[in-house]
């Protein structure tokens, strides 16, 4: 997987002056449209269309300070308008273009290039198993892309949920592990969106269809599951666990992801600092 994240880093490289298409640049690369996005994103901190972004204006800069014209430099890296691209760069780089090209400031966004960086040589558990179609049940929010900290979006659709919901939500939840989940899915990655959001819902597994109106649900189809059981000090072992999916166990596994909710749960034990989770990932062999 890592040679394919670096070939996708090439092939960004000599088109960086054209239009993208993830679509054919996944095609080029050999991977899946949905495994590299996602993948990407979590191994780089970043959307793909963000990179690409920085990278353009970080190529903008150096055109300017060469002498370029800020009329040309803004249609060569794909702008529409003039003032589309001097707002964009001045939100980059703190400077108007023309500010940059008077006084040569320069700012940097280099390439990315990835490896594995092993420490310690320590193993995962997980498991690989298939699940029958079934439903969530519960209540969502579309939220933005947060690679570090407290989500406050979610933590927001967290406090809303009121005790009738709840309570509904466990009514229903007739499929392991019994209680609530939470899932992320429907990833916008879209160039409109370089930050990105994605749906995340608060809900309960179930064969049960929902009888509640203000509960919403998905229905997931039946899947190959990679299932990562945890226990540890919470949040950061789960935290932990997922960055060494997405960089240590996805680029050495012989899976790749499929498009579906990437589903958790957390299990406190009578230590309020300690906690049992899984995190589920939808997978297929390469």
């Amino acid at each position: 997987m890592l040679k394919n994240l670096n070939q996708l880093i090439e092939y960004i490289e000599d088109r960086l002056t054209e239009e993208f298409s993830v679509s054919a640049a996944a095609k080029a690369i050999g991977i899946s449209e949905y495994h590299l996005k996602r993948t990407f994103s979590f191994i780089a901190g970043m959307t793909l269309f963000e990179y690409i972004k920085n990278r353009k204006l970080a190529l903008a800069n150096r055109d300017l300070i060469f002498g370029e014209k800020v009329t040309e430099v803004a249609f060569k890296y794909g702008y529409q308008t003039v003032e589309g691209f001097s707002r964009a760069f001045r939100e980059w780089s703190g400077y108007s273009p023309s500010e940059v090209s008077k006084n040569n400031i320069q700012k940097s966004f280099p390439k990315l290039s990835f490896f594995i960086d092993v420490k310690g040589g320590s193993s995962m558990k997980f498991k690989i198993e298939e699940k029958a179609a079934f439903r969530l049940i519960g209540v969502s929010q579309r939220v933005p892309y947060q690679f570090e900290g407290e989500n406050q979006a979610i933590r927001q659709l967290t406090e809303s949920l009121t005790p009738q919901q709840k309570a509904n939500m466990h009514k229903l939840g007739d499929l392991y592990p019994h209680q609530v989940l939470n899932a992320s899915y429907n990833f916008d990655q879209e160039r409109s969106r370089e930050v990105g959001e994605l749906t995340y819902m608060i809900g309960c597994a179930t064969t049960k269809e929902n009888p509640f109106e203000d509960l919403e649900e998905i229905l997931i189809p039946s899947h190959t599951w990679a299932i990562f059981p945890i226990e540890g000090i919470f949040p950061n072992t789960l935290q932990e666990t997922w960055k060494k999916i997405y960089m240590e166990w996805l680029p050495s596994s012989d899976y790749e992801l499929v498009e579906a909710p990437e589903i958790s749960f957390i299990r406190f034990g009578d230590d309020s600092k300690m906690a049992y989770s899984e995190i589920w990932l939808a997978v297929k062999q390469k």
